[in-house]
């Protein structure tokens, strides 16, 4: 057995790898599918919140500003809990996020005309596909990218909350362009960073977890991309 041992063990050591191919590829589209999901909620509790009249309802008073908040509040639960939390709970707060979202964002379709939505939303999405298949199939490493993404990100949110007071058409400008270049850009190393995330001895539970805060990095970037790329090519209704 000799003379062909160099086949056989040519076959059995690839094996493995061919098994780790394929959990990385259902990890990677369990992650996609939470996040799908979650855009499709996020869209359908906006529009229903819109045509209900409810979002007009609650615009202005203390119910407005719970619905604003509440986001930001399950995303550090997730962030700083999920280890503890169980598999359940950690679904259900990022469909409550998903949805809280949807009632947050439901203004754009008072601002903008359907069409603009519609014709943003498909850029966005190809855009955001084609960075995030280039952070999936790329070998160059995007972390020493990070660093600067994250510092492009702390500006956006100070820049954003300083312009609530100066009210810069600008200003505003000025974020909306930065800001497509720092979520595009994060699209692609969050996608690296969740592709090598993935291990295949997590058990059922972990990689559960893991799916999840993978979706939801991505469904932030997918949101955020959204939002900039409005604020410059949206129509706005009359």
């Amino acid at each position: 057995m000799a003379y062909d041992s160099g086949n056989r063990w040519t076959a059995r050591a690839a094996v493995p790898q061919v098994d780790i191919d394929v959990g990385l590829r259902q990890y990677m589209l369990r992650v996609y599918n939470y996040m799908a999901g979650g855009l499709a909620l996020t869209g359908l509790v906006a529009y229903a919140a819109v045509m209900s009249g409810f979002y007009q309802a609650i615009a202005g008073s203390i119910l407005f500003w719970i619905v604003l908040l509440a986001p930001l509040a399950l995303v550090m639960l997730l962030s700083f809990r999920v280890q503890s939390m169980s598999l359940p709970a950690v679904q259900l707060t990022f469909w409550a996020y998903a949805g809280l979202m949807g009632l947050s964002l439901a203004g754009i379709f008072l601002v903008y005309t359907g069409a603009s939505i519609a014709r943003v939303f498909f850029i966005t999405a190809g855009t955001f596909a084609a960075m995030s298949l280039y952070g999936y199939t790329t070998r160059t490493d995007l972390s020493r990218f990070g660093s600067f993404l994250f510092m492009g990100l702390i500006g956006i949110v100070i820049a954003s909350l300083v312009n609530i007071f100066v009210a810069s058409s600008a200003l505003q400008f000025a974020i909306s362009v930065i800001g497509v270049i720092v979520f595009v850009g994060l699209t692609a190393w969050d996608t690296q960073q969740i592709k090598e995330m993935y291990f295949e001895g997590d058990g059922e539970v972990v990689a559960g977890k893991k799916a999840i805060m993978g979706a939801l990095r991505l469904y932030l970037d997918f949101i955020n991309l959204f939002i900039m790329l409005m604020q410059l090519m949206g129509q706005r209704r009359d």
